[in-house]
């Protein structure tokens, strides 16, 4: 079974400190709501865990350090960013790329685009940096949950949704078993599919209450 291990975790970016000892445990069936102001250190935690980053502290995500088993760690995480990288390969290649990396049947990923109301048939060949922003979040969505994802680690992954895929997604995500870590500035959106709230302050954790 997934666990995420974080202990006196630090980041700083030149003098900055970004992160300050930040200590979680995360275990099978959590879904976290990962909260705090812009700057508060949300994303560089998330980018930590997925190997991004060099940082101080321990983390293990499956037993595996991220830094120094980045292929094997990102095989069993689903990652939706804040912002689409700008990726100039075809979209019909990406789906066929990102599901090859875990061992996956690209028909999931497409079976999803269809639910959030997505054609991908329209635009099979077009580069994915082409696509509007509301494209492009909807394959990252699917492209994470098609994966069959032991780990999701999502930031404001419905921040370009319109409201029809936003609630087709939120009740996707409600029937999701793995391991959620969701960046919102919308709490009440999300309520319902977390029970457990980390919020950040400051690179600090100031608040970590499980909910029933």
């Amino acid at each position: 079974m997934s666990t995420i291990i974080i202990e006196q975790v630090s980041k700083k970016f030149k003098q900055h400190e970004v992160l300050a000892n930040i200590n979680l445990h995360i275990q099978p069936n959590e879904h976290i709501a990962l909260i705090g102001s812009n700057g508060a250190g949300k994303t560089t935690l998330m980018r930590c865990l997925l190997g991004e980053y060099e940082y101080y502290g321990l983390i293990t995500v499956n037993g595996l350090n991220p830094r120094q088993n980045r292929q094997a760690v990102l095989k069993r995480i689903g990652f939706v960013p804040q912002l689409p990288p700008p990726l100039k390969m075809p979209v019909g290649q990406l789906i066929k790329f990102a599901a090859g990396v875990c061992d996956t049947d690209p028909s999931n990923i497409v079976n999803i685009t269809k639910q959030l109301g997505l054609d991908i048939q329209t635009f099979t060949h077009r580069p994915f940096n082409k696509l509007s922003g509301g494209q492009k979040q909807k394959l990252l969505i699917s492209i994470a949950l098609g994966r069959n994802s032991d780990i999701l680690i999502m930031d404001e992954p419905a921040a370009n949704l319109d409201p029809e895929a936003r609630d087709i997604f939120l009740k996707l995500l409600e029937a999701e078993h793995a391991i959620t870590l969701i960046s919102s500035h919308r709490l009440n959106e999300i309520t319902t599919l977390v029970n457990r709230v980390v919020e950040l302050d400051m690179g600090k954790v100031v608040l970590d209450d499980k909910l029933n």
